[in-house]
């Protein structure tokens, strides 16, 4: 019995590239991969930073590449910028990179 030959949908074309590879691709060739960044950034607070803060927190933006926490707890607030580099060290951790370059809590 011969065999047979394999369907053209079924071969993989050596010039091929990961889903990954091609959304890094276009993030980086529109310039849009910081505001990606700082995007999954306010989408992953929760996780980052903790319950207990993220219950805390009532509004997250980032304007100028500053990330701009509004919390609700005055002890809080005063502790969390005592320790901002601490913070950033935490997202720079999450993300591989910096992703902002200062945190102001308010």
């Amino acid at each position: 019995m011969a065999k047979r030959k394999p369907h053209a949908a079924s071969i993989r074309n050596q010039n091929t590239a990961t889903v990954k590879d091609v959304i890094d691709a276009m993030l980086k060739s529109y310039n849009l991969s910081k505001k990606f960044d700082q995007t999954t950034l306010l989408a992953t607070w929760n996780k980052i930073m903790g319950k207990a803060i993220a219950n805390r927190t009532s509004k997250l933006e980032v304007r100028n590449n500053i990330l701009i926490v509004t919390l609700n707890s005055a002890p809080l607030k005063h502790e969390l910028n005592q320790s901002r580099y601490k913070v950033l060290e935490l997202l720079e951790k999450e993300f591989g990179k910096p992703v902002v370059k200062d945190v102001l809590f308010v």
